[in-house]
């Protein structure tokens, strides 16, 4: 066997060794509230959900506004109560996918960050989903502190 080989095969057990990626977790309490997808008064909710395990010895950075909210790993979502207005929402990973959300209050919104294969690391495509695709997503993963 060539030496690039047993490199390469070295790498690869290191990576399935590794497992899965792990991020910061709420509390199972304020992970059963946010899917209520209740929506206070004059506020409205943010959901950015990853229901993949594609990718899952991988976290992508999120950012809303600007800001770095923090990352996630697969079956993650973040929740952000929000007031009405523009947001624009980025995955950061070897590109940056972008999302921008008119928000209205009363309402639920919901972006799906799918991990895709990149030439050196992990590609992410951030798309807004329709209620009923979002709800069932976010209900296959876990919160994001």
């Amino acid at each position: 066997m060539s030496n690039w080989l047993q490199t390469a095969l070295a790498a690869l057990s290191i990576l399935l060794a590794a497992g899965c990626a792990t991020v910061p977790m709420a509390p199972p309490e304020a992970d059963a509230k946010a899917k209520t997808f209740a929506v206070e008064p004059g506020k409205a909710n943010i959901y950015v959900y990853r229901n993949e395990s594609f990718g899952g010895a991988i976290t992508m950075t999120v950012a809303l506004n600007g800001k770095l909210m923090g990352q996630t790993g697969p079956q993650t979502y973040f929740f952000w109560q929000v007031d009405p207005g523009k947001y624009e929402i980025q995955s950061i990973a070897e590109n940056t996918s972008t999302v921008a959300l008119d928000v209205q209050a009363g309402k639920n919104y919901f972006v799906w960050q799918e991990v895709k294969m990149g030439l050196w690391m992990a590609r992410s495509a951030l798309q807004t989903v329709d209620e009923a695709t979002g709800r069932k997503g976010v209900a296959e993963c876990k919160r994001i502190q």
